[in-house]
């Protein structure tokens, strides 16, 4: 009988740990790893996120594409977001600013990255902020140096201090004399790059290019922009999700978007030097795909149902 108990023990102890190891393996060949440097964040405070891609391949277009890092509010609103090109080894890592306007609302954040058709995500909570924006503590004490060393030098040189800029941490960029999240500059369409297959194809660049040199260059077209991407990557990463799971949804996406490519080219041939122009050429180009894609297809219907 005891021969008989010892050998359920042994059978139990190896069911035990062959499930562990096989976690463990699970674990280890994870297509793309998230985690954040804490799990709880005041206001101000520096978030640092990052992860490895496996099998990452700079040169590859498919093992080789940028990591997208989506940070959403717990009422769902984007809070963040950074496009990372992962090292040698895939790893990768972006900071963002936990402080106003972005991160205000008390609660769980979720942390959602995209690699090619891998996805992960992770969670931390913020303890909420005052809505007005505070000095990193880097820049704090800074500041403070800064301060000290203009006041020993002062019976000596006997000199009005100098006013220096706010010194933004990682991650941050200065608006307005505030340290704000930055938003990287060459940020991709997550549409469009998912429905072409690469951020090097001629299409998202395309996008780039317009975006970059051309709307971003005017203070009405960067206005817009704040405006559009809080909007756009609400529900742009869920799409280019379904687009890479479903080829026959994404060819449908390349359809689609490829007028608005051509509606757009017109930034190509006129030039913009000033808010007016800006708003003008802005103004007709929403009309006309407005035009494109509501108002033909609704008078092509309405004349269908009228000859039956």
């Amino acid at each position: 009988m005891k021969q008989l108990g010892k050998f359920f023990l042994a059978i139990v102890s190896l069911s035990l740990l062959s499930s562990g190891i096989s976690s463990a393996a699970f674990a280890a060949t994870e297509p793309i790893s998230v985690s954040t440097n804490k799990e709880w964040y005041g206001d101000g405070s520096t978030i640092i996120i990052s992860g490895a891609v496996k099998d990452y391949t700079p040169n590859d277009p498919q093992k080789g594409s940028d990591v997208a890092v989506t940070v959403f509010a717990p009422n769902g609103n984007l809070a963040g977001i950074c496009q990372i090109t992962p090292s040698a080894d895939g790893s990768y890592s972006c900071s963002l600013r936990a402080a106003a306007p972005y991160f205000t609302s008390e609660g769980d954040y979720t942390v959602k990255v995209d690699w090619g058709p891998q996805s992960n995500e992770t969670t931390f909570e913020f303890g909420g902020s005052s809505g007005e924006a505070k000095e990193p503590e880097e820049q704090k004490s800074t500041t403070v140096e800064v301060k000290e060393q203009e006041k020993d030098d002062e019976p000596e040189q006997n000199q009005q201090p100098e006013v220096t800029q706010p010194i933004c941490g990682p991650g941050t960029e200065l608006r307005n004399n505030v340290c704000v999240a930055a938003q990287e500059k060459g940020g991709g369409c997550l549409i469009a790059t998912a429905a072409f297959g690469s951020e090097m194809a001629p299409q998202v660049q395309f996008l780039r290019e317009i975006r970059d040199g051309t709307v971003l260059q005017t203070q009405s077209g960067s206005t817009f922009m704040a405006g559009f991407n809080q909007f756009y990557y609400s529900f742009s990463p869920a799409i280019a999700d379904y687009e890479r799971e479903n080829i026959v949804f994404k060819e449908a996406v390349k359809i689609t978007i490829t007028p608005m490519l051509t509606s757009l080219a017109i930034l190509n041939y006129v030039d913009i030097d000033s808010e007016e122009e800006m708003l003008g050429y802005g103004i007709g180009i929403i009309l006309l795909n407005i035009g494109m894609y509501f108002v033909a297809p609704a008078v092509i219907i309405f004349k269908i149902r009228n000859r039956k």
